[in-house]
């Protein structure tokens, strides 16, 4: 189309730049001659948070120019801003040419672009195509518990459901986690205040009550927005919750696709039922459960690999509190554990490295403006490696991606990437090789669920594992100097007491951790971690469960779980808790299941101050204040080693055949008395380990360890806060 007598000259394809260098164009596209270098330089504050851009180019350009609107996402970020000649400028943030977007659907026929193959141009924009950018409103709420979790993470689940509807370039979102200092009622009363379009809500264990809560503010409005629920607890207790709320929608699977449809069907694009991964009353396909009805992709799709990077609105604000930088490389478990219950069992995709340079990028500017903060990215995959012949070259890259731009790096692994007994010796030289590589490419420490050393419990948990493979594989990356962590089920419904004894036996063993073996060759080191005289010679002496991220865990009976139905098989099912995504049990041994519910008391009895730790942990350098808060983290993994102890022994004293009727009480009672008198022996030992990590913390860093301490010391109860998930790292 010819532009106006009035239209201004564009520049054409500028060179890619700071922010600045867009902005300032496309403002004296808007209002020729006015001052907008300052106003372009500040707006480098807000480059990741749209609304907040939004906002300030409307305040600077005031009464030169009509309506404002800031779409996209974060590496494709779209401004778009009325003139005065009511045609309108559009530029593209990230300097690519409009002809390179994946333009949706529903704007075709409705802008028509001057200067397509630049990323700046005039355009003419119907009403139809200037409402649909501006709704719905979107506002995506994350839900939180601070006296559990005292230290935050970046909420990688609303940001992503936020790349997710920001690619439709539909609307607005908006973002609200409490974590960073929102509280309950700050939402509901932006709820009733401001009601969004479509409210999601974002739950997960623990967060029941709060969920009920905004749940009931929202249908309680005159005029309640069209509200969607996910998380790790909403798939879990769906039906309990359509149930008390018909017209709740609940997201099953990846949020981005759920949320793209979701905003398809406010526009009555699409019906409800062909909003993808979607649960709702009355589509029901099987008894306790509800349908999804899975369509193809909305208009507006993205690649799935696209989809796995969020927005990064809230990541100053985390950085702000304290908290950790998260992001995923890929998705889903090449494995099917029998305890999890999650859809993505046995499947897995990952992200290509050349997907990352952009978001590292941004991330780092992120980073620039928090200098204190270790720069550390939590790579929150379940399965880092994944599968397939381009799985160590690709594993590399990414790594080798991340180190580039500046960052160390942790994430998680399954076991068998390290050792498998289906693979030769040159498979295992090349991981050997891999895991090395790795470490020097910035791996940080990685997270391997072992989840038990005693074959009979491995088969139970279909871990496709056995102990010996384990210990091989933890002897192989102990050598090599890999930093590693182990999640650990010490208790579980239908183990037996030897099963239990060898349990104990297992996590204490000396001849697993290595020290670190650099001068050897990865040829070396595998065959030296199958023989015992060369495991005598460089053992650390240290017990494994030192290295174990939390102890004393119990196995959690989690909706439609294999295992869960092994218990149910069994007779031992009991109450369904769909508040916390879960089913009661008995355990087949009484004894044990006596100690479990002790072991799960001295668990969120210490949960907060060693989460607080934890998270300490994750934002050091790894220095002086690093081990001094480690250390700490050591003493308490001691104490719950020692309490396991003690709770053997007081089992072995109580037979059997006494019953619980007969014997539940006395047991009761000797775990009650021997947790006391640990406590009491761990609190002189924790004052001292803590001490010394607040002097070598930064101060603020330090108040925060003392506070959530004398937290710690004046609480005398045993008392449930039911934190844990058995999937969680």
């Amino acid at each position: 189309m010819s532009n106006t007598q009035e239209s201004q000259p564009l520049p054409h394809r500028l060179t890619p730049g700071p922010l600045a260098d867009r902005l300032t164009p496309l403002l004296e596209a808007v209002a020729p001659g006015a001052d907008h270098h300052r106003a372009a330089a500040e707006a480098d504050t807000c480059r990741t948070r749209p609304n907040e851009l939004r906002r300030h180019l409307e305040t600077h350009l005031g009464g030169l120019a009509g309506r404002v609107r800031v779409t996209g996402t974060l590496d494709r970020r779209l401004v778009l801003i009325e003139r005065p000649d009511s045609r309108w400028a559009v530029a593209d943030l990230s300097g690519q040419g409009h002809d390179s977007r994946h333009w949706p659907a529903w704007l075709t026929g409705h802008i028509e672009l001057d200067d397509p193959d630049s990323w700046l141009s005039l355009a003419d924009l119907d009403e139809y195509a200037v409402t649909r950018l501006s709704r719905p409103r979107l506002l995506l709420a994350a839900l939180y518990h601070p006296e559990f979790f005292p230290l935050p993470r970046f909420p990688l689940g609303i940001s992503d459901v936020a790349r997710g509807s920001r690619s439709t370039l539909m609307g607005t979102t908006e973002l609200m986690d409490m974590q960073l200092g929102v509280t309950l009622p700050d939402l509901l009363k932006e709820i009733a205040d401001n009601t969004p379009d479509i409210l999601g809500i974002s739950a997960t264990f623990g967060q029941h009550d709060l969920m009920v809560e905004v749940l009931d503010a929202a249908y309680s409005l005159p005029e309640p927005p069209l509200v969607v629920a996910g998380g790790s607890l909403t798939v879990r207790n769906e039906k309990q919750l359509l149930d008390a709320y018909p017209k709740l929608l609940i997201a099953r699977g990846a949020g981005a696709p759920t949320i793209r449809g979701i905003l398809a069907h406010w526009h009555g694009d699409i019906t409800r039922e062909e909003i993808p991964g979607i649960g709702y009353q009355g589509a029901a396909r099987g008894e306790g459960t509800l349908a999804i009805r899975r369509t193809a992709r909305p208009a507006a799709a993205r690649s799935e690999e696209s989809d796995l990077l969020p927005e990064l609105d809230l990541l100053d604000a985390t950085l702000d509190c304290h908290g950790v930088a998260q992001a995923e490389c890929s998705r889903g478990c090449v494995s099917a554990c029998s305890f999890c219950p999650r859809d993505h069992k046995g499947k897995w995709a990952g992200a290509n490295a050349n997907l990352l340079p952009w978001f590292l990028h941004e991330v780092g500017l992120v980073f620039d403006r928090h200098p204190d903060t270790s720069r550390v990215l939590y790579v929150v995959d379940e399965e880092y490696v994944g599968r397939g012949p381009d799985a160590v070259p690709r594993a590399l890259a990414v790594a080798g991606t991340i180190n580039d731009a500046g960052f160390q790096w942790e994430t998680s692994c399954r076991i068998e990437q390290v050792v498998h007994p289906d693979h030769d010796k040159d498979w295992h030289v090349e991981r050997a090789a891999m895991w090395r590589e790795l470490v020097e490419r910035g791996l940080r420490r990685c997270l391997f669920g072992v989840e038990s050393g005693v074959d009979s419990i491995l088969e139970r948990f279909n871990k496709e594992t056995t102990s010996e493979q384990n210990a091989l594989a933890i002897r192989t990356l102990s050598a090599l100097g890999v930093p590693t962590r182990y999640t650990y089920i010490t208790f579980d419904h239908l183990m037996t007491l030897p099963e239990l004894k060898a349990t104990h036996t297992f996590q204490g063993r000396t001849d697993l951790l290595l020290r670190p073996l650099p001068h050897l060759s990865v040829e070396e080191i595998v065959a030296g971690v199958r023989d015992e005289a060369f495991v005598a010679k460089y053992t650390t002496g240290r017990p494994l469960h030192q290295g174990i991220s939390y102890m004393l865990v119990s196995m959690e009976c989690l909706i439609g779980a294999a295992y869960t139905r092994e218990v149910q098989n069994r007779g031992l099912a009991g109450a369904v808790r769909p508040s916390m995504g879960r089913q009661d049990a008995d355990f087949a041994d009484w004894r044990i299941g006596i100690a479990s519910e002790w072991a799960q008391l001295w668990i969120d009895r210490n949960f907060a101050l060693d989460y607080t730790l934890k998270s300490l942990e994750k934002v050091l350098e790894q220095g002086d204040a690093w081990r001094a808060v480690r250390a700490a983290r050591v003493v308490l993994k001691d104490s719950a080693y020692t309490v396991l102890g003690h709770m053997l022994h007081a089992i072995e004293s109580t037979p059997l055949s006494m019953g619980v009727e007969g014997g539940g009480a006395g047991l009761q009672g000797r775990l009650r008395t021997v947790l006391e008198e640990e406590i009491a022996q761990l609190a002189r030992r924790v004052d001292g380990a803590v001490r010394k990590a607040a002097l070598a913390l930064p101060d603020d860093r330090a108040a925060l360890l003392r506070a959530e301490h004398r937290r710690w010391l004046g609480n005398r109860e045993w008392a449930l806060i039911n934190a844990a998930d058995p999937c969680g790292t």
